[in-house]
């Protein structure tokens, strides 16, 4: 497909800068850029490749005020990282979408099927398992007996979704990704053995989740652990039994939530975050990479930084004392020499 930039300005309510009839065909990094591609400028970082990318286009902020001459006509736009994300998720969608149901996947009787829907080899759809309209399941992919899948949703190869467990409308769910497994709850017996707790619950997903590849979301020992609608989870992340996610919370890749936690919504945790069990963290919460959350968090919008992890300015000012402990356990060895020859006097 090719369009003019002005064609893509007036789609994404900006403004051109330039030639508005350059023909686009493809999108393309900032440094890579080649005729024909449109690129963008979002971090300021990447301001020196504007000045010799190979792109027929640049997406930038509408205050955008070039060092240099720029040999691509410009977009302007409110925020370009945003602008690109709506031009990326409209050339997804008109890529061709697989349909039917291939011969090898079994299908229980029972189940329900919904239109338009594609179910790939070696499939497995359980007793009263209802799938909705508009879904992708590719293979290999396990819908346990009493799982619910909604509308337009994405189970990519090899997710395994076990009995009861309910996926809402526009989720995607990427490969390997665990959905119900037990949560971990065992019981300590009189002689140094572990009785399992029965895992008799559930997991529910709201609608527009993502979730990334190789993460385990464990079903409730009773009633639900829940994803609220917009949740985005990365690749390898834990949520353990009873743990409730907030909406539109975002949890990047290795980081684990521990049973029965709350998360409030629009809170953004870092790589390697991990939250203690039965605490809750409020609305807006930030929380950096490896930082480890044992208290409840009951400030909104708070930011959070270290093990144990503590309000970002604390941290960020305990961290430049530990870089002079050396010099100052230095001085303070000095110190008591000196206050011990003192008292030998």
């Amino acid at each position: 497909m090719e369009f003019t930039a002005g064609m893509v300005a007036q789609l994404l309510k900006g403004t051109v800068e330039g030639d508005p009839e350059v023909k686009l065909n493809t999108i393309a990094k900032i440094e890579e850029g080649h005729i024909g591609a449109l690129s963008f400028l979002a971090n300021p970082k990447y301001e020196q490749f504007i000045y010799t990318t190979g792109s027929s286009a640049v997406l930038v902020r509408n205050d955008f005020k070039p060092a240099g001459k720029v040999p691509a006509t410009l977009i302007r736009v409110e925020d370009p990282y945003q602008s690109i994300a709506v031009l990326l998720a409209m050339y997804e969608q008109a890529k061709p979408r697989k349909r039917g149901i291939h011969p090898s996947a079994v299908i229980e009787e029972s189940a329900t099927i919904g239109k338009d829907v594609y179910i790939g080899p070696f499939v497995y759809v359980g007793e009263n398992v209802k799938v909705g309209d508009m879904c992708s399941i590719y293979p290999h992919v396990y819908l346990g007996d009493g799982a619910s899948l909604g509308n337009n949703s994405v189970l990519y190869s090899g997710v395994k979704v076990y009995s009861q467990c309910i996926i809402g409308e526009d989720c995607i769910i990427h490969s390997g990704t665990v959905i119900g497994a037990d949560g971990f709850g065992f019981a300590p017996s009189s002689d140094n053995n572990y009785m399992k707790i029965p895992q008799i619950g559930n997991v529910i997903i709201e609608d527009n989740v993502e979730i990334g590849a190789n993460a385990c979301i464990d079903r409730s020992t009773m009633g639900s652990t829940v994803i609220k609608r917009g949740v985005k989870l990365d690749n390898l992340v834990q949520v353990a039994h009873n743990a409730v996610i907030g909406e539109n919370t975002v949890i990047a890749a290795q980081s684990g939530i521990a049973g029965s936690s709350k998360v409030g919504k629009n809170c953004m945790l870092g790589g390697q975050v991990g939250v203690v069990g039965h605490i809750a963290l409020a609305d807006g919460t930030k929380v950096g990479a490896q930082a480890g959350v044992s208290n409840n968090v009951k400030k909104p919008g708070v930011t959070l930084l270290g093990m144990p992890a503590i309000e970002s300015k604390k941290f960020l000012k305990s961290y430049a004392v530990f870089g002079h402990l050396p010099d100052i356990d230095k001085k303070v060895d000095k110190l008591v020499k000196e206050l011990e020859a003192l008292k030998n006097k």
